[in-house]
Formats: C-alpha cells, structure tokens, sequence
C-alpha cells in the first residue's frame, strides 16, 4: 500500500491547514469529512472535492478510511478517535491530545487493543531549530539537561474568545493558556528535558474578566533525572512577545529556540509572524555559528508558507509511520506527556501544593 485513505473529523478552522496539507502528500487520498452540521460540513467537503458525513460510525464504514485526522474541541478528541480505532483506522490527533488524562487513557488504551498507531500534533518539533537542539541533545554537546525553561508570552483579546463558542470555558476548551496555547512549549521541554518527577504551579485569571480558565500559569518542575524546569506562560501581555524554550547543559552550555514571535498565530485566522530561530547557543566553538543559523532559517522561512509547510511534515511523518509500521515523531504517548504536565499545574493550584506524577486521571 503506497497510499492511504484518510479523513478528517470536524471541519472548523484548523481542519483546513490539515485539508491543504493532506492535498498536498502523495501518500494520502483525501477523501472524507465528518461534522455535526451538515451544511457547513458539506461546504468544506465541496471546497476539497471529498464526501461529507455527520455520523463518524458510517464514514468510517462506507469510505473504507486508513487514517482519521481529529481536528474537533479540545475536549471532543477522545469519542472521534477511540470509534475511528476500534474501527481499524489509524489516528492523528490535533494538539492537545486530549482535555484529561481519563480520557487520554482511554484513547491510549484502544489504540493498543486495536493495535493501531496513534499520534498527536505538535509540528514545532519538526521546525530546524527546534531540531538543532535535540540533536545537541542526544550527542552529548551539552553535557546532561540540568535546566529547562518555558516563556510564552502572548495575547488573546476579547475577539478572539468570541470567535467560537467554545473558546474559553472548561467544558469547550477544557482549560485557558495551559490547553490550548502553551502545549507546543511543553511538548518541546519534555522531548528535551524527559519526563516530569514533580510540579507546583499556579493559574490565574488576570484581564479576561469574560472567560471560565487562566490566562496565565507559572510552574516549576523536578524531572525524573534530577532536572530542574521553570515554566511562565501567559496570554495577558499585550503586544505578544514571544515563546521560548531554553535549555542548559551541565557542562555550562546553553542552548534555545525562539518558537514564536510577535503576535501568535492563530489557526485560519493569522499566519506565523516571525521565522522560529535558535536565539541561545554557547556550545564551545559553536557559538560563531548562531548567525548563520538564523541567516538559514530565516531565508527558509520566506521560501515556504510556514503553518503549511510544517503541517505537512507532520503528517508525512504519520502517514510513513502507518506506511512502514513503526512509530511516529509524536507519539499518543508523548501526548499525554502534555496533558499530564498542565493537568499537575491545575491540581498544583487547586491543592497549594507540589504533586508528583505520574498523576491518576481523575
């Protein structure tokens, strides 16, 4: 099988990126959408020439679906994607991978019953920078992570909220900046720095009057190896600044990633505002070569439209991973990852303490 035959479940804003980027992969035939109203799921269907679907049951019957991308709410992951694997299919899920553990477990559980592959989205993994450090990383030029730290620092007027329904409760978003936002930094830190030990942390509310969840969150992190973490995230700083990951070696090295600049992108709606760099890099006698990384990226990023470009990594990344069996770059695991770590922040600041993890899904 050199090609597969995919789906997306929900047809809202960024299910578009995911129908651009599938068009343009040889490995995948577009050829179905599923979403509760019908009429505006029918003109997404016609506006990529494939069937549309209001019940997940019979798409995933009659269009003989390989792979299902999962592109609802936040707290609608887990139903689309446990029928779309306990019907044979393969499932990428959009970040995060779910509002709670419960329900990561379970989607994590059927994936292994069905013995089918499931990943979620965190396409930042696949920027070069981004890509630089893990392999400073894994080579040894930093020594061992003794520090990992997170700044994003972004805003979301009251526009924004409105823009959907769902934006900003706990029943339709699942959480404020810790859910929706500051997962891409979190999925980095943990693939750099690996698992979290223990967090305290603490969300708060400070100018969205209008909005159930926080704007803001502080926490800091004992990693399994001993590690340390420290993670500011906020979308109360108006203009939006910038998100950063930041990581320190145990032979002094430092190395980072500026991920997002400037206004942060907001799917079908803004584009990526400045090319991700690496910002911090004082590796012995790599320090010189900062520069001409930037000069790189920089240059790359206006060759390409970025949001696209980076989707459809992700996705071949999928797509070969069902193609040759094996795992892909983001796992279902590594999801959980994420959603275990702001889910500690949450219970951090309910209970006014330090939790350690791994965390029961309750």
């Amino acid at each position: 099988m050199n090609t597969l035959r995919v789906a997306i479940i929900g047809s809202g804003k960024v299910a578009h990126i995911h129908a651009k980027a599938l068009q343009a992969l040889p490995e995948a035939h577009f050829v179905a959408v599923c979403g509760r109203d019908m009429g505006r799921t029918q003109r997404f269907a016609d506006q990529y020439g494939v069937q549309a679907y209001t019940r997940i049951e019979e798409m995933l019957a009659s269009a003989r679906i390989d792979v299902v991308i999962v592109c609802t709410p936040h707290p609608q992951h887990a139903a689309p994607t446990i029928a779309a694997l306990r019907a044979g299919a393969h499932v990428l899920v959009e970040k995060p991978l779910a509002a709670s553990l419960a329900d990561c477990d379970a989607m994590l559980a059927a994936a292994r019953a069905e013995d089918r592959i499931l990943g979620t989205v965190s396409q930042r993994r696949f920027y070069p920078p981004c890509q630089r450090i893990r392999q400073a990383i894994d080579s040894g030029q930093i020594g061992s992570p003794i520090l990992g730290t997170v700044q994003m620092y972004g805003w979301r007027d009251a526009a924004y909220y409105a823009s959907d329904a769902w934006r900003g409760t706990w029943e339709g978003e699942g959480g404020g900046v810790l859910v929706n936002q500051a997962p891409h930094q979190f999925d980095l830190l943990l693939w750099y720095m690996g698992p979290a030990e223990s967090v305290y942390g603490l969300p708060a509310n400070f100018n969205h009057p209008t909005i159930e969840v926080e704007d803001t969150a502080v926490a800091t992190i004992r990693f399994r190896s001993g590690a340390l973490g420290s993670i500011v995230v906020s979308n109360s700083i108006n203009p939006a600044l910038f998100g950063k990951v930041h990581v320190y070696g145990s032979n002094g090295s430092a190395i980072g990633v500026q991920t997002d600049g400037g206004a942060m992108f907001i799917a079908g709606v803004s584009g990526i505002t400045e090319p991700p760099v690496n910002d911090l890099w004082t590796i012995p006698d790599q320090a010189e070569q900062l520069n001409k990384w930037v000069e790189e990226d920089t240059a790359f990023f206006h060759q390409i439209d970025p949001v696209q470009y980076f989707h459809e990594r992700q996705i071949d990344d999928f797509l070969q991973a069902v193609l040759h069996n094996r795992q892909p770059l983001i796992t279902g695991e590594d999801g959980r990852r994420t959603v275990e770590l702001f889910s500690a922040i949450y219970r951090s600041g309910r209970e006014q303490k330090p939790v350690q993890l791994p965390l029961s899904p309750n």
